[in-house]
């Protein structure tokens, strides 16, 4: 399995930038979902989310299934945690790895107080400008919770991955339904901007859901095919 892989798939969310007014968050989330590369099983994806007294804590687990898991062993682990507010979730923390010793680890510190996000890499540290409303790759795939749908109209957002900062736009197109494992669900469609040659992301928002994300579709530069779905939501306010 490449290591791009589980950045695609844990990087497909987006933030919608008309959050004030946002709705109170339900208490916890369980949610899996199966992954697939041009149509074939690779992975598992199980996700918590937690939010109690003003404060969140999210966890994301990928398992590699089938021959893929013969070449990736160690899960995928994701994790962000900070604070909720009017406009929803606002990180303070966030660590993505794939095992205690991964080199490849990262790790990302957002002080609002003084605008800036240390980015913790490849054996070096970075610190750029915290713009206002930046998410982390897994955060943003819960700020959706507290957006309200009849707001929804342009999306335009800062994301850190633990490497970088890069600003996300995507477009929405009319409603419409998709088949999952829970059912026919009735869905907004997202669409990323990119240019040629860039990866392509789309995102399904539930409305019977809150808004939560039950269908991701990246298409890599080379024409991999990633999918993930959603086999299992639990959600309790």
């Amino acid at each position: 399995m490449r290591s791009k892989f589980a950045a695609a798939l844990l990087m497909s969310g987006a933030l919608v930038c008309a959050t004030s007014g946002a709705t109170a968050a339900p208490q916890t989330v369980q949610a899996q979902y199966n992954v697939s590369l041009n149509g074939a099983a690779i992975a598992v994806m199980h996700e918590t989310f937690e939010a109690r007294e003003g404060a969140y804590q999210a966890t994301s687990e990928t398992h590699a299934v089938g021959v893929f898991a013969l070449v990736q062993r160690r899960p995928g682990r994701v994790t962000s945690a900070g604070g909720i507010g009017s406009d929803g979730l606002r990180p303070k923390t966030f660590d993505g790895a794939r095992g205690t010793r991964d080199p490849r680890r990262v790790h990302a510190e957002f002080d609002w107080a003084a605008n800036t996000l240390t980015l913790s890499h490849d054996n070096r540290v970075d610190t750029v400008a915290l713009p206002a409303g930046t998410q982390d790759r897994l955060s943003v795939m819960y700020q959706f919770l507290f957006l309200e749908p009849e707001k929804l109209s342009t999306l335009e957002f800062p994301m850190t991955n633990g490497r970088k900062l890069d600003h996300y736009r995507y477009t929405i197109g009319p409603d419409t339904a998709i088949d999952t494992p829970l059912g026919r669900l009735e869905v907004i469609h997202l669409l990323k901007q990119h240019a040629p040659g860039e990866t392509a992301t789309e995102i399904w928002l539930s409305r019977a859901h809150r808004l939560m994300p039950v269908k991701m579709r990246v298409i890599e530069d080379d024409g991999g095919r990633y999918e993930q779905i959603i086999a299992r939501l639990e959600i309790r306010s």
